[in-house]
């Protein structure tokens, strides 16, 4: 692992994105830090700015206000262009070259290029050199589009919805390579996801966004540690008044809450620690502000 005095993997102050043809922000007064060295998940409902943040990561977009910084730099300089790599959710490469074409063009435009990496990555996935990108499933060609990211030997990895088009058994094969990667090559990875399940085991940092502001920026096993799940009557409500309810239902006289406690919980709650979905889930159904402020 890297470091404490090493730059974060992502850092940005005030920052804010405008798309000037809608009218409407993406991000407005963003402030947070993703340590260098994690698996972070990039958590949000559509719409809520998280293929902004990593288009602004990459340097395809600038910022409309404040700043963004990746490993310490500008996103748009040459030094992390070299540094940083970007899979967006189109995947784009070329369906009439060939798998082994696609490598030798990821070798030539990349001066730190491994080829022995990339070449890793294409055959763990079964896929024949000689086939045209175009020919491939889905998920091979998510596997190709990964094995050109990871040859490039990025410090950071930005990941815009690489799995959302993949089975079961293709999504637990590419989270396993990534995982290798962030273990034997100390690379940073954000992973930005919809498929909740896939974050639980892999992702050890979480940052939430909701309607384009980051409303957690935390580390995983300290968010599992910081709620919890009660379950008990309607009637034990009033109990919760001391804490922070992230989200609640109710099935005719049973009270479901996730909250985060603000000391001993009071009520004859069933009180269990939740997993890492079930808190996400949790923040993603809560209405802003609503729930909370009513609790507070």
């Amino acid at each position: 692992m890297t470091g404490p005095d090493e730059p974060a993997a992502l850092h940005a102050t005030d920052l804010g994105f405008r798309y000037r043809a809608r009218g409407t922000w993406a991000l407005r007064e963003c402030g947070f830090t993703v340590p260098r060295g994690r698996i972070t998940a990039l958590v949000g409902r559509n719409g809520a700015g998280k293929s902004t943040l990593l288009h602004l990561a990459g340097g395809l977009l600038r910022p409309a206000h404040g700043e963004i910084r990746v490993l310490g730099t500008a996103p748009d300089g040459a030094a992390a262009r070299t540094r940083v790599a970007l899979l967006t959710q189109d995947k784009p490469l070329y369906p009439r070259f060939t798998v082994a074409d696609t490598l030798r063009m990821g070798g030539k435009l990349n001066a730190a290029w491994d080829r022995a990496v990339a070449e890793r990555v294409v055959r763990e996935g079964g896929i024949a050199p000689s086939v045209r990108v175009g020919e491939l499933s889905p998920g091979r060609r998510t596997r190709v589009a990964l094995a050109l990211a990871l040859g490039k030997r990025p410090e950071l990895l930005l990941l815009d919805e690489p799995l959302a088009d993949l089975d079961p058994v293709v999504r637990g094969e590419i989270m396993a390579t990534l995982m290798a990667e962030a273990a034997e090559r100390e690379v940073s990875i954000v992973l930005s996801s919809h498929v909740l399940p896939d974050l639980e085991q892999t992702c050890d940092w979480v940052t939430l966004l909701r309607a384009g502001r980051v409303e957690l920026n935390e580390d995983a096993d300290a968010l599992r540690e910081g709620h919890l799940l009660l379950t008990g009557h309607a009637d034990e409500e009033p109990a919760l008044r001391e804490h922070t309810v992230v989200h609640r239902r109710v099935h005719g006289r049973q009270l479901t809450a996730l909250v985060r406690p603000r000391g001993p919980v009071g009520g004859a709650f069933h009180v269990e620690r939740p997993g890492l979905e079930e808190i996400l889930l949790g923040h993603l159904q809560g209405a802003a502000g609503g729930a909370k402020g009513a609790a507070a």
